[in-house]
């Protein structure tokens, strides 16, 4: 049976000028991640990004760790919503960021309104860059996706039948440079496991950052 892994991107850089860039932190997790890609002696199929830089970046820092020579192709479906755009948008009261993203994230899921900055587009469009890629999966291979938290959050809410805020509880845990396994065979796609870190705790937890 074909799986495809999920991967979120390392830890990006909130504090500089740039934030689509990976921190040292998000290097040093990206390393680790693809360590942890070895040691599974997966057979890899298609490896695919999103087009933004720290999840380019991720992908190029995880697969050279792990001696795979492939060159992703890239999926703009699999980018990440604009947090900063919801946050304007719904402009929530005061509180830590998480707590003001949180309450945008519950409005945005809640809002009826269609267009491509939706709720509804976005995991739409999530679900459909999965479809698309485990339809051309070959028996017993793995695709690495390269993403980030809101999309996995996005595709496995989807996958578990939860609702929507369940969709945003599980964005507020997904850590950076962490794994969520989806099988595809001829009963569906289903979620084998969701934001997986082991790898990233075996020095102790200073490497598990969720923004």
């Amino acid at each position: 049976m074909p799986a495809i892994y999920l991967i979120r991107h390392g830890k990006a850089s909130p504090e500089a000028a740039d934030y689509d860039e990976l921190s040292p932190t998000g290097y040093e997790q990206a390393m680790l991640l693809g360590r942890e890609i070895a040691r599974r002696g997966l057979r890899v199929g298609p490896v695919v990004t999103g087009t933004l830089r720290r999840q380019k970046q991720t992908a190029a820092a995880a697969l050279a760790e792990a001696g795979l020579d492939t060159a992703p192709t890239t999926d703009e479906r699999w980018n990440e919503y604009d947090h900063l755009g919801l946050l304007d948008r719904y402009a929530p009261g005061p509180g830590s960021l998480q707590q003001r993203l949180d309450a945008c994230l519950h409005a945005w899921t809640c809002d009826d309104g269609a267009g491509k900055d939706s709720w509804t587009a976005f995991r739409d469009a999530a679900a459909a860059a999965l479809r698309d890629l485990a339809g051309g999966l070959e028996r017993g291979s793995t695709a690495l996706v390269f993403t980030s938290g809101g999309v996995i959050s996005a595709v496995c809410s989807s996958l578990l039948g939860v609702p929507a805020a369940g969709f945003v509880s599980m964005n507020r845990v997904v850590v950076n440079g962490s794994v969520s396994k989806v099988a595809h065979g001829r009963g569906g796609t289903q979620v084998l496991s969701f934001n997986d870190h082991a790898h990233l705790e075996r020095d102790g937890s200073a490497l598990l950052t969720y923004r």
